[in-house]
């Protein structure tokens, strides 16, 4: 059986201690603030970041992908110890950084399997661990990474925001919406589905915002996934409200157990900004376990 190892990017909002553990390597995202790069958790925590933000509220951030040199060096490393990699990055729709994997990798030899199966954050992390696995039940590289772009489609993700500031800088609404949005105090609910985030619903409240996203993963799990599923609660620097979330979502959804909470990455956060809450929903496929 040929040793695999299993590599995504901090865009699936574990953090490089928490990766370690499960025996998944991950590479750091990089993002801009005021011009200057950083990496997310090598040179800057979550909690600097938002304190920034604070200070700073004309602070311009924006995000980039890792650079082919960072990408091939882990890749190189990790080739002296394992037999082939399965690299899971972020959703090929929300940024470059999966086509410039899959050119890269053509000069592997095959050794290096690019997954493109569309997710990000808590779906990505579970996308990871299903990954380490399927190495486990003896799946090949090539293999692994076929079966998590068939079951690309077994996950969901719903966001609110508390401000329209950051998707207007980064272009994911036009300054009239965010301004008419910000005068009607909407907030909307957006969707990550496959390649695309789309707006999804609007609602005057976080208390409305919600509902709407734990109606939606109800009608997933009713229509598509099934009752065996993990839940997460993501948010971004936005603890408190994150737990209270979870809370009424555990109660929402008695037959799920446990409900973790984890921080949105700083790369997706530089277009979210601070105080969203997510829910996110994937499928659990029993027959590999």
């Amino acid at each position: 059986m040929k040793s695999i190892a299993v590599v995504t990017d901090s865009n699936c909002s574990m953090s490089m201690a928490q990766a370690k553990e499960l025996g998944i390597y991950m590479l750091p995202m990089p993002f801009f603030m005021n011009g200057q790069e950083y990496l997310e958790e090598v040179d800057m925590t979550q909690e600097e970041f938002f304190k920034r933000l604070e200070e700073n509220p004309g602070t311009k951030v924006s995000t980039s992908q890792p650079s082919m040199e960072s990408v091939s060096g882990l890749w190189d490393k990790l080739l002296k110890d394992y037999d082939e990699i399965v690299h899971i990055p972020m959703s090929s729709g929300l940024s470059s950084s999966c086509q410039t994997a899959s050119m890269l990798a053509d000069d592997y030899n095959g050794r290096v399997r690019v997954v493109n199966n569309q997710r990000i954050s808590g779906t990505l992390r579970y996308s990871a661990i299903e990954a380490l696995q399927q190495a486990k039940n003896g799946l090949s590289a090539a293999e692994i990474g076929d079966w998590l772009e068939e079951t690309r489609f077994d996950s969901s993700i719903y966001i609110t925001v508390a401000t329209l500031k950051y998707l207007k800088q980064g272009g994911r609404i036009t300054p009239a919406a965010a301004a008419i949005g910000t005068v009607l105090r909407l907030k909307p609910v957006l969707q990550i589905q496959g390649e695309k985030l789309d707006a999804f619903a609007k609602a005057r409240t976080m208390a409305q915002a919600k509902k709407i996203m734990t109606q939606a993963i109800r009608d997933d799990i009713d229509k598509r996934f099934g009752e065996d599923i993990y839940l997460d609660v993501i948010h971004s620097y936005n603890q408190a409200a994150a737990e209270e979330f979870r809370e009424e979502a555990l109660k929402s959804f008695p037959n799920v157990k446990e409900i973790h909470i984890f921080p949105l990455s700083l790369s997706v956060s530089c277009h979210i900004g601070p105080g969203a809450l997510a829910f996110t929903c994937s499928k659990i496929h029993k027959e590999i376990w």
